[in-house]
């Protein structure tokens, strides 16, 4: 046969190699970079993720969540618990951060996904406030004053003593350089599975339907289910991001967990002006977001005003975001998904007949 789907193209190829020089270099980037640039790459993959996230429900699947902050809070909240009440090492315990939000979200979503767009976004928005509330008054998480990790616990983090001897570092810079190796590999196993995802049938079926749901269906597309396995699956990547990103601080307050502007606005914010409904999107502008907090960190909440102006202005005049922009310049697609007919290698193609 001498014709087959493919999604990859010579620029995606490219991107894949860079894409392993790139981590290759991060991995190693703890033994030359400061430990202040460490922490603020943690942030900054987290930060990545989190929005990962978000645009693959509100694009994709059609879900715009205005409450994912409480499945940032309760993976933060469910690590603590891991490792105070039960002794567990704050690295596994990460898991159990985006364990008890996925638990969380199965009631969440048996009632919230029947809800259309916009009863949809204001549910998840008072899920969120109603978990708040709920922890602050909650006297096992504290009673809404700080947890703080336990001092062994930090020290004692596994493979901080193989850390500390490679890089001849004390505990604490050994816990950083652990919780940022632990957010570049959720940052890139995040990126590979969305980019998967978006690749399958069940993918390509569930952004179908957010297009045209009766056409969708009349070809066996079946969004429910797609939408269920998102809406989870973006509920324990959003978890395990709030467990490190607290980790990194070992400390917890119910205002700092649940915060909806850090964690939903922001996030928000930078799938807009980075790209919305594309992989590069949120990387671009997770790096824009970086830039202008760092430029306005002694303006208090005119960063807000500020994300707030650029979100409107990208909206209305640049409504595919600053990857848009790059695209319809050069062209690009470093994560292709769209289908397409190559011509197999090494075969010819059939000559014409005489004649003809």
């Amino acid at each position: 046969m001498a014709w087959r789907m493919s999604t990859r193209t010579p620029a995606s190829v490219a991107a894949g190699l860079m894409a392993v020089v790139l981590v290759g270099g991060a991995v190693v980037l703890p033994a030359y970079a400061s430990f202040e640039l460490l922490g603020e790459l943690s942030i900054l993959l987290t930060m990545l993720v989190l929005a990962q996230f978000w645009n693959l429900l509100a694009h994709h699947a059609g879900l715009v969540s205005l409450g994912q902050q409480a499945f940032v809070g309760i993976g933060a909240y469910g690590l603590f618990a891991a490792v105070i009440a039960y002794r567990l090492d704050p690295l596994p315990a990460i898991l159990v951060g985006g364990a008890s939000a996925l638990v969380l979200a199965i009631p969440v979503a048996v009632l919230a996904l029947r809800l259309g767009s916009v009863q949809f976004a204001i549910g998840t928005w008072v899920f969120a406030e109603a978990v708040r509330l709920g922890v602050t008054q909650w006297n096992a998480a504290g009673g809404g004053a700080d947890l703080s990790l336990p001092l062994e616990a930090r020290e004692g983090m596994l493979g901080a003593d193989w850390v500390g001897a490679t890089f001849d570092v004390e505990a604490a810079a050994a816990r950083d350089i652990l919780v940022y190796w632990s957010a570049l590999a959720l940052a890139v196993l995040t990126v590979g599975f969305v980019y998967r995802l978006l690749r399958t049938s069940g993918g390509l079926g569930m952004t179908a339907a957010r297009v045209d749901l009766v056409t969708a269906q009349s070809v066996g597309v079946r969004p429910a289910r797609m939408r269920w396995m998102v809406f989870l699956a973006a509920a324990f990547g959003t978890g395990v991001a709030g467990a490190l990103i607290f980790l990194q601080g070992a400390r917890v307050a119910p205002d700092t967990a649940f915060d909806m502007v850090q964690w939903t606005i922001c996030v928000i914010f930078i799938v807009v002006i980075g790209g919305l409904g594309t992989i590069e999107g949120p990387i671009l502008g997770v790096l824009a977001f970086y830039f202008l907090q760092r430029a306005l960190v002694g303006y208090g909440d005119w960063l807000l005003a500020v994300l707030s102006v650029l979100a409107i202005a990208f909206m209305l005049f640049a409504p595919r975001g600053l990857w848009g922009i790059v695209h319809a310049a050069t062209g690009l697609q470093l994560f292709p998904t769209r289908r397409r007919l190559v011509r197999n290698r090494g075969e010819v193609p059939p000559k014409k007949a005489a004649g003809n």
